[in-house]
């Protein structure tokens, strides 16, 4: 009932939605009046429709108009009559409009019974407002509002004022326009979550500096550049292409991811940097230089390259060991090396056989750079694959200490090449064996270092430190190794009761005995050259597959027989990691020895020639194979044995 007395028709259209779904079909006709006003021409055809639809009825009808006109339902049905069909459409749009604006309403958590809530917005200067009450056009002053159902008292909508959000009970200075709720997302955006105190930091697993080009977190993501950077204290140097694609990416964690997800571990290159930069050629000074210094950073960041050097003399024996990975893959190293270099002397009679032996043993992450020999010395050097770029071009001499002889067992094989800006030169050797020939080994040293003819055409790094008389200072970083041949002034009773004294430890006792080391001191052997400390027992001579020392009748004395030694032309560019000998090889009367080193690197110049990358294509192909073919014996036989020791009962 309204305050009137009349029946309010508010829930007939409800209870008969078949009848009375539209305005046209109410127990009481629609009265509203319309406010003469002139519209501006800039007024919406279906609102000056609407009101002129609306006003006809109201005329029509001649009845009273009602204060509490009620709206028609949330969403009406199409009226069956077509006498009120524009009027119906009118409201059908309004009401759409309305709904779409409450839900985009973010303060909006009332009922579904709110749609029946007049609408309260404002629309701009000059646009009509179509309500119950009136139609009335919006003036300049925000103070003027058409009425309501809500705001008048009505025991319809007295009830539901605790319903009403608090967006609409505020004054009108403080409502936002609602033009700007109608952009906004329907969905409730809460705020970010801040954490109540410092995150816990992450744990930080770095891989071995021995291995620092494999299996490492590109130098682009930008974590590994922050750990990096607390590490060495130095700023990082990326190429081009790094720069570019890191200054606009920010320093979370999903850029990251992002990155090493759209360009695997690889850097990104960009088409541009291809064509400023030379990739066979580049100066220490310029940007993006292959064997400048943004690239020496971004695979060395410390600047050190890993070196493994072995040296074995196999006693010619034409039988190789059925497993070389106790040679050059010890199990105490936790990661490969990226330089291998193995010396061999009196060296079986294939050649290419223990050269793909090789290959096998280190696998597809190797590529075999150079191989020369000299007779029976063999000089073979491994280098990762992914490095190979930064090779020059290899050159290679031989030295013969004994001419007369037609076997070419004495004299010595050296290698050089330069990789990066820094030039090596290895050397193996065999000297003039015997216990008193000491002055021969020095003539072998002295005509070596004189007479190898290196380099060739590779360009010296440092020329103002050449000697034309020796080969060993044209290098930035030489190693010599090989069977020396130098022995232990002591009789072999007194030698093995020292070895009893010293047991696995220090070795001085026995070394202040050793020739090398006395002739080392005096300055008439292997100048600047310098040794690790040695930790390790004699390796020479055993008897062939066992750990006991001759017992032919000659009974020499064991000794240092086997040795490496370096020489850099800056202090400390070589770093002792390790230097050992290799006890489980037994198939020659020497064992092997070998040693790891850290050495230092530096940028290239334009005048180095590149390698181009070559390498032995054949020998790799060879060695995976057998790499492969051994693998599928193994599970072969593995196989077999676990089915053979299954029982069956019959």
């Amino acid at each position: 009932m309204t305050e009137n007395g009349e029946d309010c028709p508010l829930h007939q259209s409800d209870e008969a939605p078949g009848k009375g779904n539209s305005v046209g079909n109410d127990s009481k006709p629609l009265k509203t009046s319309l406010v003469d006003v002139t519209s501006p021409s800039e007024h919406n055809d279906e609102l000056k429709l609407a009101a002129a639809a609306a006003a006809a009825a109201a005329r029509n009808a001649g009845g009273e108009i009602s204060p509490y006109q009620p709206r028609p339902p949330l969403l009406p049905r199409l009226s069956k009559s077509s006498r009120s069909g524009s009027i119906e459409e009118t409201v059908r749009t309004r009401r759409l409009k309305n709904s779409q604006e409450s839900l985009s309403d973010p303060t909006e958590t009332g009922s579904s019974t709110d749609s029946l809530r007049e609408d309260q917005t404002v629309p701009p200067p000059g646009r009509f407002v179509f309500s119950g009450d009136a139609t009335v056009r919006n003036s300049q002053d925000s103070s003027i509002r058409p009425r309501s159902a809500a705001t008048t008292g009505s025991p319809v909508f007295r009830d539901r004022g605790s319903s009403l959000s608090e967006y609409e009970r505020r004054p009108r200075s403080q409502q936002s326009d609602p033009t700007e709720h109608r952009g906004r997302s329907a969905k409730l955006r809460l705020s970010p979550v801040q954490p109540t105190g410092p995150l816990p930091a992450l744990e930080r697993s770095f891989a071995s500096a021995t291995l620092r080009a494999a299996n490492r977190i590109d130098r682009d993501c930008l974590d590994y550049a922050v750990l990096a950077r607390e590490k060495l204290g130095e700023r990082l140097h990326r190429n081009l292409s790094d720069s570019r694609l890191l200054e606009n990416m920010g320093s979370d964690s999903a850029s990251v991811n992002s990155m090493r997800s759209t360009y695997s571990v690889l850097s990104p290159i960009r088409p541009q940097d291809v064509r400023n930069r030379s990739f066979l050629e580049g100066s220490v000074l310029g940007s993006g230089a292959l064997l400048g210094a943004e690239e020496l950073d971004r695979y060395f960041p410390d600047r050190r390259v890993g070196v493994y050097i072995a040296t074995w003399n196999m006693q010619g024996e034409k039988g190789l060991p059925t497993n070389l990975d106790d040679l050059l893959l010890p199990t105490d190293s936790e990661f490969a090396q990226d330089f291998y270099i193995i010396g061999v002397q009196e060296g079986c009679p294939d050649r290419r056989e223990w050269e793909t032996r090789l290959q096998e043993t280190l696998g597809p992450y190797y590529v075999m750079l150079y191989a020369a020999s000299h007779g029976v010395l063999y000089l073979t050097v491994f280098v990762r694959r992914d490095l190979i770029w930064f090779c020059s071009e290899v050159e290679h001499a031989t030295v013969t200490t004994r001419i007369i002889s037609q076997i070419k067992t004495k004299g010595a094989v050296g290698i050089a090449f330069t990789f990066f800006g820094t030039s090596f030169l290895f050397i193996t050797s065999h000297f003039t064996s015997g216990d008193s020939k000491v002055y021969e080994r020095i003539l072998d040293y002295n005509k070596i270092v004189e007479a190898l003819a290196l380099p060739k055409g590779l360009p010296d790094t440092n020329p103002y430190r050449s000697t034309p008389s020796d080969v060993t200072t044209r290098f930035d970083q030489v190693f010599w190794f090989g069977d020396f041949n130098f022995r232990l002034s002591k009789d072999r009773a007194d030698v093995e009761m020292m070895m009893s004294q010293t047991g696995d430890g220090d070795k001085s006792l026995l070394l202040e005995h050793d020739q090398l080391s006395k002739e080392m001191k005096d300055g008439s052997i292997f100048k600047g050259f310098q040794e690790a400390p040695i930790h390790f027992y004699p390796t020479y001579k055993f008897d062939i597959g066992c750990d006991i020392y001759d017992t032919t009748s000659k009974q020499r004395t064991p000794s240092y027989t086997d040795r490496i030694l370096f020489r850099n032309r800056q202090t400390d560019d070589i770093k002792v990691i390790k230097y050992t000998s290799c006890s489980n090889i037994k198939t020659s009367d020497h064992r092997p020895v070998i040693g790891v080193f850290q050495v230092k690197l530096r940028p290239g110049r334009d005048n180095i020639p590149l390698g181009a990358g070559q390498f032995d294509r054949g020998l790799y192909l060879e060695g995976i194979r057998r790499r492969i073919t051994r693998e599928l014996k193994r599970r072969e036989a593995m196989k077999n044995q676990s089915s053979s020791t299954i029982c069956t009962i019959s």
